[in-house]
């Protein structure tokens, strides 16, 4: 499995001809500034001078520039070591190619199991009390879940609508818009006009490419409704399972590098990932009216469905645009391959909240911890900003 989508990324490595390339375009800066009177020479050197500074705390740089001090020997013989990291590196590429027939042979297996949970989920089929026979919440997690709803942990309108359940009701009514709801990650994007179609939501599956092209398709399965024609959703991630031979050294693992949606057949009036804005005009001269209309998209679960159909190889750097779709495909391949690896495989411990991650609570705290202390402010240096410092 992908072990990590964002490293696909990683386009910004600087190397030297790029750390070169930074100096010129902030001596550049400087100069340009300096010629129209927009910055003293005092202040052209100082922006220089910041980005040198920032140059060289930073410690990959440092590294770099210590190797291309070598003398010519040593340099070879890095080079003979980089050779063989590669070939490790293609060895990786072939224990990936095996999981991947591996998980080829069980996925017929663990279909079985999903399939059971479908039919217990739907209320087709009712567990035996041997089936249902595992351990009653501990008393610590009864205590823990009440310590939520008096923090506020449990909010009164999801408390309310789960009183207003019958346990006469079939199956578990809402077992996948809850799970999704409960997963901060997909939580965020669910809006409350999504929420009654996803009330009709039966079923999330993640199934593997057959043949040369690796990669998998996420099918959302919904029940006949009011808002599409379609039941199933699709969504495709196309990954790599060799390193990429212009970024060798970002090889992780698998990588996504594109991902295509599917197109929603939306009954008329239904589609939420749009909104009709409306405007009256009154002609000056006979005073009549007219109405104009105008279609702008908006906030939706559904726009998951429609993601950029470019293959994140082919963006552009310096290209601002193209820098914008890149941060929208890293996000979405986030979220595609824990929807496969987290909900998919482990769906009722997202809806009982057993499954659910807080360290990124701590994490966060850290990193703005570590922001004050204003140590790592020069890490991420862009050519750029570089630029731009150098002219203001």
């Amino acid at each position: 499995t992908p072990s990590s989508p964002v490293s696909v990324g990683e386009k910004k490595r600087l190397s030297m001809s790029g750390q070169q390339k930074l100096q010129a375009k902030a001596n550049q800066g400087a100069t340009e500034a300096r010629i129209s009177g927009d910055m003293s020479d005092a202040a052209g050197s100082a922006a220089v001078g910041r980005l040198q500074q920032s140059i060289t705390y930073n410690a990959r740089l440092q590294a770099m520039g210590h190797y291309l001090s070598l003398p010519e020997s040593m340099k070879r013989r890095v080079r003979a070591l980089k050779k063989l990291q590669f070939h490790t590196l293609e060895i990786e590429s072939n224990f990936y190619r095996e999981l991947h027939a591996l998980e080829m042979k069980y996925a017929s297996v663990h279909a079985e199991q999903f399939d059971k949970r479908y039919k217990i989920v739907k209320g087709e089929y009712e567990p035996t009390d041997a089936e249902a026979d595992w351990p009653e919440d501990s008393e610590a997690e009864l205590q823990l879940a009440a310590l939520a709803r008096s923090v506020g942990g449990t909010t009164e309108k999801s408390a309310a609508a789960a009183a207003q359940l019958s346990g006469d009701a079939k199956g578990l009514p809402g077992f996948w818009l809850t799970v999704l709801k409960n997963v901060e990650l997909i939580g965020q994007m669910i809006h409350e006009h999504d929420e009654p179609i996803l009330k009709h939501l039966t079923d999330i599956r993640a199934g593997l490419f057959s043949g040369d092209q690796t990669g998998f398709t996420l099918e959302f399965h919904f029940s006949q409704n009011e808002y599409f024609s379609n039941s199933v959703l699709t969504k495709q991630y196309f990954t790599r399972m060799s390193p990429d031979r212009r970024q060798p050294w970002s090889y992780d693992g698998p990588e996504i590098y594109r991902c295509r949606g599917c197109d929603i057949q939306w009954c008329k009036g239904k589609n939420v990932t749009v909104k009709i804005l409306k405007k009256v005009q009154r002609h000056r001269g006979n005073g009549q009216k007219r109405t104009l209309t105008k279609t702008v998209e908006t906030d939706s679960f559904f726009n998951f469905f429609n993601p950029p159909t470019q293959a994140i190889d082919d963006l552009n750097d310096d290209d601002s645009e193209d820098e914008e779709i890149e941060n929208l495909l890293q996000s979405d391949f986030e979220i595609g391959h824990f929807i496969r690896e987290r909900i998919v495989s482990r769906a009722v411990l997202c809806f009982t909240g057993e499954g659910l991650d807080d360290d990124d609570e701590f994490d966060d705290e850290d990193e703005e911890e570590e922001d004050d202390d204003g140590d790592n402010e020069v890490n991420d240096f862009d050519e750029e900003e570089a630029a731009q410092q150098a002219r203001h």
